[in-house]
């Protein structure tokens, strides 16, 4: 049975990537990214209507991806030196490098449904840095939140013969596969 609804992001993970020459790619552990509070991707690309006859003939549509938001309670130090390419000094300190390259992963999350979660994965992925920003405590205690724009294109998967941009279970996926979603990053197969 199918989920009527969705709610609820949690069980965000990302794990770093290599992206080979052909544009596939090879994962490590996936890694726990805890405090999530939203996210929000929007499909790139274009659609280009071909006329003749005057009417539409053809339509052609370009899937760039998606772009857009993960709000975090903070961006945890882990995801900054693997993903952002922040160093740690000698002396512990934690810096931003002006000259660090983006680093590949791949995001796995989960929104609830009132069946069963459905668990996704974006596969190629890369992040800008957090704002600096915040506010002095009142009466009350408010935490602020730390967000990153993710972009989130393909990789190619030679056993299908395609570029997958992203993935998630519905109700014909495996209890292997579902259970297993977290521990390795899931490919789809022929």
């Amino acid at each position: 049975m199918a989920n009527k609804i969705k709610y609820g992001l949690k069980n965000v993970y990302y794990a770093v990537a290599t992206i080979a020459d052909d544009g596939s790619a090879t994962y490590e552990t996936p890694v726990k990214f805890p405090g999530a509070v939203s996210l929000s991707l929007d499909p790139q690309g274009e659609t280009s209507p071909f006329y003749a006859d005057n009417i539409i003939y053809y339509t052609g549509v370009s899937n760039s991806g998606y772009e857009g938001d993960l709000e975090m309670a903070r961006v945890i130090d882990s995801f900054k030196t693997d993903c952002l390419g922040y160093k740690t000094g000698g002396n512990g300190i934690m810096y931003e490098s002006a000259n660090a390259e983006p680093v590949h992963f791949a995001l796995l999350f989960q929104f609830e449904g009132d069946v069963k979660a459905t668990r996704h994965v974006m596969y190629n992925c890369v992040a800008t840095r957090p704002s600096a920003s915040g506010s002095t405590k009142n009466e009350n205690v408010e935490p602020e939140t730390e967000s990153v724009t993710i972009t989130a294109t393909s990789i190619y998967v030679s056993a299908l013969n395609d570029d997958i941009v992203k993935a998630e279970t519905n109700e014909s996926t495996t209890a292997t596969v579902y259970d297993a979603w977290f521990t390795a990053v899931t490919i789809p197969t022929v």
